[in-house]
């Protein structure tokens, strides 16, 4: 399957099906042209390695409608000068019809949030959510989800080296997912690379529990690209070795892989680097596998937050497979 045929029909009927105005999809487009002379006007602001990942012919594309980004990248900017409503509107303006909930609401209500990305024409399709203390806690954070009209929600991390741990919250999360299927929420988990290497004894990893336990019937996966290469990096395989262990994760596990997490690893270091200038061969992952979001996202923004979403919507828009 191709998700590419038609790129901008593929964004207008989004905005359409959203009942979003022919102003917002101008602004959208006026976005994407701005992201794309950026990348042509700063030489050497994608890898060599990047540019031809980006440029690579292909008949497929990520549809516009499917690009999102993950708030975590722009934490500084939310909660520093630049401040939320602005950087928000700098989100919509650059074209993202979507955006990845973290950090809270920034002091709106959940009806407030939402009114406000309504207006700027993007949408809260998901969120990153911890597994809830309580019932009440967990209808709330329904409540709230989908009052934003989220269609996903992620669990994003957790962490520990027992193995009644993981069982634990493999059923926890299977009871939220059955309790969020009733709100029509897709509910997920979003990996890190401890899930692939850490030893919860006989060899058995957190991801073993979690592909074993977690019901397909119910709950999917966020793949992050970045650290599930990283996973395959940590367990020694060489950088290229490392993309096709992310690949074969993608492919062999029970649950669906609906969502990911799009980042670039530095092939020296290791460090998050923006979109382009390190080595994941995006194509190849996206090639292998189709979802039905591609979230931007980089831990440290090299330049800053909102260059790094910037340079990853530009890429993405640009990428053939």
């Amino acid at each position: 399957m191709c998700y590419g045929f038609d790129g901008e029909g593929a964004l207008r009927r989004s905005l359409e099906e959203r009942g979003l105005s022919r102003r917002s999809m101008v602004k959208g487009a006026l976005g994407a042209v701005a992201g794309g002379a950026m990348l042509a006007a700063v030489p050497g602001l994608l890898s060599p390695a990047g540019a031809a990942v980006a440029a690579k012919r292909g008949a497929c594309r990520v549809p516009p409608g499917r690009i999102s980004i993950q708030l975590w990248t722009l934490r500084d900017d939310l909660n520093g000068a630049a401040g939320f409503d602005a950087t928000m509107t700098k989100i919509a303006e650059m074209g993202y019809p979507r955006v990845e909930q973290a950090l809270g609401y920034f002091g709106k209500s959940a009806a407030e949030l939402r009114a406000f990305y309504d207006d700027l024409g993007i949408r809260a399709s998901s969120s990153h959510d911890g597994i809830s203390a309580t019932p009440a806690d967990l209808q709330t954070k329904l409540q709230n989800a989908a009052t934003l009209g989220q269609r996903y929600m992620v669990v994003p991390y957790l962490a520990s080296s027992s193995l009644s741990d993981w069982q634990t919250w493999a059923e926890q999360m299977n009871v939220e997912a059955a309790a969020a299927k009733r709100y029509g929420i897709a509910y997920g988990y979003h990996n890190h690379a401890h899930e692939f290497t850490t030893d919860l004894g006989g060899g058995v990893t957190p991801w073993d529990v979690l592909t074993t336990e977690l019901d397909p019937g119910l709950v999917h996966l966020e793949i992050d690209i970045y650290w599930a290469v990283t996973g395959g990096v940590n367990r020694g395989l060489s950088n290229d070795e490392a993309v096709d262990f992310a690949i074969d994760t993608i492919k062999s596990g029970p649950q669906r892989v609906r969502q990911y997490h799009v980042k670039d690893r530095n092939a020296a270091t290791g460090d998050h680097v923006d979109l382009g200038t390190g080595f994941i061969d995006f194509a190849k992952v996206f090639e292998a596998h189709e979802v039905e979001e591609y979230i931007v996202e980089n831990d440290t923004p090299e330049i800053s937050p909102l260059r790094t979403a910037e340079v990853g919507y530009s890429y993405l828009r640009r990428l053939r497979y």
